[in-house]
């Protein structure tokens, strides 16, 4: 299990560089859904079989299907290249450098290697979920459907406005 995990999690983090670093909005689309996949997985190794499935129907499914039709939509093209500051240059890579020490600096402290519990499954069923999502979590559920409804708006009236 610990071997699947970590090819995995590595399938995870490169088709996320993928995501970013990719200049065709498409293709970084497609990083992203290889990124929600591969977390999927993940969850079913942590035997959360519902929430596998709920992260491939619904993200991996109906939002990637929002996003690749909001881009195709807006006819994105690939972005064209600009001269860099000489600051972003030099102060670039060893800023992204201090980034990520203080990122492992605290992930090592919050997780300390000879404290840390063993894996557990998580625990709650659709049920559960439900409750929590619709009692406790009403609102920011209702402001993202909200917020996504009017960002394929924007992206109809922005598309419309070209033709």
């Amino acid at each position: 299990m610990a071997p699947l995990f970590y090819v995995l999690a590595t399938v995870a983090i490169l088709a996320a560089l993928c995501l970013v670093l990719e200049r065709t909005p498409v293709y970084s689309a497609l990083s992203l859904i290889v990124v929600l996949c591969s977390l999927a997985v993940i969850y079913l190794l942590l035997g959360a079989e519902f929430l596998a499935v709920v992260q491939v129907i619904v993200y991996a499914g109906a939002i990637m299907v929002l996003f690749v039709l909001v881009i195709m939509l807006l006819n994105a093209r690939q972005e064209t290249s600009t001269d860099r500051s000489r600051l972003a240059r030099w102060l670039g890579a060893p800023l992204l450098l201090a980034f990520l020490g203080e990122v492992i600096f605290a992930v090592w402290q919050r997780f300390p290697p000879e404290t840390a519990p063993a894996a557990t499954a998580l625990v709650g069923g659709p049920r559960a979920i439900g409750e929590l999502l619709f009692r406790n979590y009403v609102l920011p559920f209702e402001v993202t459907s909200i917020l996504i409804l009017v960002a394929v708006l924007g992206a109809v009236v922005l598309a419309k406005k070209r033709l």
